[in-house]
Parts: structure tokens; sequence; C-alpha cells
């Protein structure tokens, strides 16, 4: 059986502008650039401007009379389609509906790029790799090689099965043997003891490789070889007793060791070497005041085409226009209303971007003046609270952005903590306890590691309220091992 039935609902939605609004929002500097050159190729309505002081006017006069229309359906133009009013941005000189990077500090010239742009690690192996007078074959085992590569630099795949796959595709046949040996050469590039297969394989070629003092070399690679698992679990009684080592032939035989790299991709296989971090916000002192701007200047300025506004003008005060200069019309005037949304919500960003930094320094003032250690547990509601903002427009923002301060560069969400209490009742950033924890285990007695136990007794004894599990918890976070790694002669 049929029924009707009312059903009165809230319902939530997004227009347009505001999605476009909240996907820029989340765009850092460099990405922003870039998406205002592809709107710039998109729409011929808007256009890059060069000048330097150009404000964004987006009020429109209401009162402006509506050009008279005509009755015709077939040959008249009907203005009421318009829903904007092209006079407004005709007649105004001083009032040309553009966005720039208003507000700027003169300061800003001395913005320098933080690290010069470079190959990749993994850019760098290819070219040694090309150097090498070797066979097309090997050359492309070798690229492969290459590829399979961690972000620390091991070579953690099959050998075997890179061999069976370019048969399998590229047509190609090496032995086995034939693979070890391209492989072994690789191992030899710079840094040497990339592309091994393990800590001990990596560290052996390094000793192999170096120019230490030949004794302790020998000795080095003799406990590498020969006592591998007393030595990375640091049972040095075990290794002293036996290779019949004294104290001080081991101690300085294990200081040799540690100079090698563990690491040789260090992080960053496919990064540039120094990653070149172009901040979004700069922070200056000025007396007793820190200023904020927002380092948009490599940011294109866009503008409404008056070239295209004209056009559109007279095709609106064309009491009667062809088919063809409807579309042309229609075209144009919905390219108009998609540029002056963007270049609202250009605007719109800016303005939230600098109300929420500046939320942040007044917030974190401490830590701007005095350093990490006075850095104050925030999340995102205490900001959001503040600017009247929701979450999710602070999480937007904070999002891959950073900014350059007296205090170094740092992700903005390095602000953003919990805390812990003390026994005064105040709170302290989990950052700060962490900072503490480091200079712990940095300041303690290297034949005697504290316990994680041991750390939470110290903390407490400051005044933190700590337990045990949440010391672990940082320890690890801080890539410091537990108390019988850290032991050293």
């Amino acid at each position: 059986m049929l029924s009707l039935h009312q059903k009165l609902a809230l319902q939530q939605k997004l227009s347009p502008q505001q999605i476009q609004y909240q996907k820029l929002l989340q765009l850092n500097t460099l990405a922003l650039e870039q998406r205002i050159k592809t709107e710039l190729e998109l729409n011929p309505i808007l256009e890059e401007t060069l000048d330097e002081e150009i404000e964004l006017n987006t009020e429109q006069d209401s009162d402006d009379d509506t050009p008279e229309t005509t009755t015709d359906e077939d040959e008249k133009y009907d203005s009421k389609e318009d829903e904007f009013e092209i006079e407004d941005f005709m007649n105004d000189q001083e009032s040309e509906y553009e966005f720039d990077r208003i507000n700027r500090s003169n300061d800003e010239e001395k913005i320098q790029p933080l690290a010069p742009q470079r190959k990749s690690l993994r850019e760098n192996l290819i070219d040694q790799l090309h150097m090498l007078n070797m066979s097309e074959e090997e050359t492309i085992l070798g690229e492969n090689i290459i590829g399979g590569l961690d972000k620390d630099g091991y070579f953690k795949q099959e050998l075997a099965k890179i061999v069976d796959e370019l048969k399998l595709f590229e047509h190609i046949e090496i032995s086995i043997d034939h693979a070890e040996k391209v492989l072994k050469k690789i191992q030899l590039f710079e840094p040497v003891g990339i592309a091994t297969r393990n800590l001990q394989e990596c560290l052996l070629i390094q000793i192999k490789n170096a120019s230490f003092d030949p004794y302790y070399s020998y000795l080095a690679e003799k406990i590498l070889r020969e006592c591998w698992e007393d030595f990375a679990n640091k049972r040095f009684d075990s290794i002293q007793k036996t290779l019949n080592l004294s104290i001080e032939t081991l101690r300085s035989t294990l200081e040799l060791i540690q100079r090698l790299n563990p690491k040789p991709g260090e992080g960053n296989i496919d990064s540039e070497e120094m990653n070149q971090i172009t901040p979004d916000f700069v922070i200056e002192k000025n007396e007793d005041n820190y200023i904020v701007t927002l380092n948009d200047r490599s940011v294109p300025s866009v503008t409404i085409s008056r070239t295209y506004l004209e056009l559109l003008d007279s095709n609106k005060r064309k009491r009667k226009i062809s088919d063809r200069e409807r579309e042309t019309h229609k075209f144009l005037r919905e390219k108009f209303e998609s540029a002056k949304w963007f270049i609202a919500s250009l605007q719109q960003r800016r303005n939230t971007l600098m109300r929420i930094m500046q939320s942040i320094l007044e917030k974190q003032f401490e830590f701007f003046e005095s350093g990490p250690r006075f850095l104050k547990p925030m999340i995102y509601k205490d900001i959001a609270d503040e600017v009247l903002m929701d979450i999710s427009t602070i999480s937007r923002v904070v999002n891959g952005k950073f900014v350059q301060s007296p205090q170094g560069i740092h992700e903005l969400k390095y602000f953003f903590s919990e805390g812990l209490s003390t026994t005064s009742g105040d709170e302290i950033s989990n950052k700060h306890i962490k900072e503490i924890i480091k200079e712990i285990c940095d300041n303690e007695s290297k034949d005697n590691p504290y316990s994680d136990d041991k750390i939470a007794s110290i903390l407490q004894e400051k005044g933190i309220n700590i337990a045990r599990r949440t010391v672990a918890k940082y320890r690890e976070q801080l890539m410091i091992p537990v108390a019988r790694l850290r032991k050293e002669l």
C-alpha cells in the first residue's frame, strides 16, 4: 500500500565555493603557486599582474541599475541571468578585482633559500653506474638493483627474483653469480655500503674499504664476523673473552666500528640530499614584538582581465545578440563567476592563515622567546576556540606548512602536543618531557644506563607525574634503545 509521509530534516551541504576554499586552505606555498598557475591557464578571465601594491575589493554595489531588456524571445538578451554587476568592475579604476600579497613586509626580501636543490641519492647511484664500463644487460640489472633499495639504502629484495623478472620481461639472461658480481660493484659506490642486504654486511664492506689502522681494522672485521650476536646485543664481556682482548683494545676497536655508517641511504634515497623547505610563514622579532608575515612572494598575483570585462559589458548593453554571441557571453559569464570566487577564496585563505598563525604565536610566545623547553601543551581546539573556526579548518592549515622563526624552522604540527600534569598543578608539553628524557639518557653512565623505571623516578623527582610505560613510549619515539643496548665500555 502506497502512502505519503512528510519528514523534516536538517542537512549541511557545502557550496562549490566553500569546497574550493577548503582545498586552497590545505595547500602550502609551493602547491598554491602551482594551483594558481593552473587556474590562469584554464580561465581566460584571470590574468597575472606584476603590480606590487594591489588590494582586493570584494564588495559590489547592489544599488546599480539593471540595463533595460526587451521581450523578444528569439533575439533579445535577458540581463537578469547575470548573478553579478560588471559595472562594479568597469567603472572604478581604483577597485579592480584583484588578489595580491597585501600587507607585505619590506624585510621579506631577506628570506634566503634554506638549502640548494640537489640530485637524489638514487640518481647519484644511477650516474655512478653509467660511468662504469658495463654491458647493457649489466646496466639494466644495476638499475633494477638501485631501484629496489629501501629508504636506508639496503637491498632487501631477492636477487634471484630480479634475475628471473629480467629474463621474463626483458629477455635478459644473467646468472646468479654474474648478478652477485654486479651487486658487489654497486656496494662500493659512494656511499660505501649501499645496496647491502643487512647491517653486518654493510659494516664489513665499510671496514674492508676504509683507511683505518690495519690492526684495529682487522680486529673490527673479526668482531663483526665471529662475534656478531654478542656485538649486536652489546655483550662486551663475551667479546673480550672470546678474542682475548684487553679493555683498552676492545674499546678502541668498538670506537672504530661506531664511526661507520649503519644507514648509507640516510632515509633520503628518493629525495634530494638536502630537501629544500620553503616556509609558509616568517616570524621576525622587532624590539619586544614579533611580526608574522606570509611568505607568498613567489605566488602569482591575479586579477580580472579588463579586456574580457569590456567584452562582457559590450554584450550586456546590446539589445539584440546572435546565438553565437549569446553562447560566448554565457561562457565568459561562467568564467567570470569562477574567477571572482577563486580570487575571493585566495584572499579568505590568506586571512585565515594569518589569523591562525598569529594565534599560535600568541599561545606559544614563550617558545619563540626562549626556546623548546617553554613549549606549552596545546591542541587544535585551543586555536579553534581562539579564532572562532572549526577544528577541521585548523587541521587543514597546520598540515604540511612550515614557519621560519628565530628558533629555527618548524612544521606547524610541532606546536601542538598533549600535556602531563606536574606536582605544582601546571601542565607540561610532552615534547618538553621528551627533551628531558633525551637529556637524561645523554648524561647517564654508559656502563650502567638507566632503565625506564629509573627514568620515570627521575622525572617524578622533577615534579612530573609519568608512568614507566609512558617513558618507554617516548623513548621509542626518540629512537633511543633500551638500557641494555645503550651500554658502552
